[in-house]
């Protein structure tokens, strides 16, 4: 009983090609265990995420992930609170595991269940190693399937900003490391084949909307990346793999930069909070960092850990919502396209 009144709970996330479970008490913010199993090796000879192969492996993982968890943790399925898992959006196969042997897991120990956004998860992950963070901010959310921006103005008062309009920014990195030979994924591989030039790179333009909106498309960026690697084996010669990645990687995290501080500036706001797995990328964490330093904007960024795929950013989320007296029905199903 004293381990329910920390609230203490179980949070599963599976909306792509990750299974995780995690163990977190949210008045404290306290992460107890966080476990996750990748499926990278399993998608690499495909170049991408296949969704029937990532469900059926989410399978085999789930059950031994969650006892990981609780293990790890050191408390026990009737210690709990709740039991949270991402509800969408996401792969509907995914997520159909996960949430469905949330409820399991749930029913069968008597408990609460909760399902939670995937990216009011991303929004709230900062929470968990700032305690000085604090509503309104300006939320960045860039991954292999998002490219968003919301003023979050309370907890689950998110409001969209701009969105993208073709790829997200992680799917034009897969796509463009692809194109340059690199290996899968590609946000990591562009990276480092960026750090390797030690000039400026290739330059490539920016994209910005004709009604001035904020927001996003990655189409243009990768057909001029297409375009030069055409040219330069039209005239005979390979591209320069290390500056093509170092050009591309900038004007792929520059206009996510530029779009963000506009936002600051048309909401009125000072904080910028980061998040999703291309929040991992070191060249926009430090450019981010950079410039909103020089506007006197403060972002917080989540550790790598927390900005990629992760089940305690889905329990944080599922225990403050617990906290509120808020559960969810044993009825509610995936929402593959879920928004705000």
């Amino acid at each position: 009983m004293q381990a329910r009144a920390k609230n203490l709970v179980l949070g599963i996330e599976s909306s792509c090609d990750e299974m995780a479970a995690a163990v977190v008490e949210a008045r404290s913010r306290q992460i107890l265990s966080s476990v996750v199993a990748s499926q990278i090796e399993t998608h690499r000879p495909f170049g991408g995420v296949v969704p029937e192969v990532a469900s059926r492996q989410h399978l085999r993982d789930v059950g031994r992930v969650c006892a990981a968890a609780l293990q790890e943790s050191g408390v026990a399925l009737a210690d709990l609170a709740g039991v949270a898992a991402t509800c969408g959006p996401g792969l509907a196969g995914s997520l159909l595991v996960g949430l469905g042997y949330a409820k399991g897991l749930a029913y069968f120990a008597g408990l609460p269940f909760l399902g939670v956004n995937h990216l009011e998860g991303h929004l709230l992950a900062a929470f968990l190693e700032h305690e000085d963070l604090d509503f309104p901010f300006v939320g960045l959310v860039v991954s292999g399937g998002h490219s968003s921006l919301y003023l979050a103005e309370a907890r689950g008062r998110q409001r969209l900003l701009a969105s993208t309009r073709d790829d997200a920014a992680g799917e034009a990195f897969d796509k463009v490391a692809k194109m340059l030979g690199l290996s899968y994924p590609g946000g990591p591989a562009v990276q480092e084949a960026a750090e390797a030039c030690a000039g400026a790179g290739v330059s490539f333009p920016l994209a910005g909307m004709k009604d001035h909106s904020l927001d996003f498309s990655y189409s243009g960026l990768k057909t001029s990346v297409l375009w030069h690697i055409k040219a330069c084996r039209a005239a005979g010669v390979e591209p320069d793999v290390a500056a093509v990645a170092k050009g591309f990687q900038a004007a792929a995290t520059d206009v996510l930069i530029r779009n963000t501080l506009k936002a600051c500036d048309q909401e009125g706001c000072h904080r910028v909070v980061l998040g999703g797995g291309v929040a991992a990328n070191a060249r926009l964490r430090q450019a981010l960092g950079q410039r909103c330093q020089e506007k006197g904007i403060t972002l917080f960024c989540p550790s790598i850990p927390l900005c990629m795929d992760n089940a305690a950013m889905i329990a944080y989320a599922g225990g403050l919502r617990l906290l509120d007296g808020e559960t969810s029905g044993f009825d509610l199903s995936v929402s593959p396209s879920l928004g705000f």
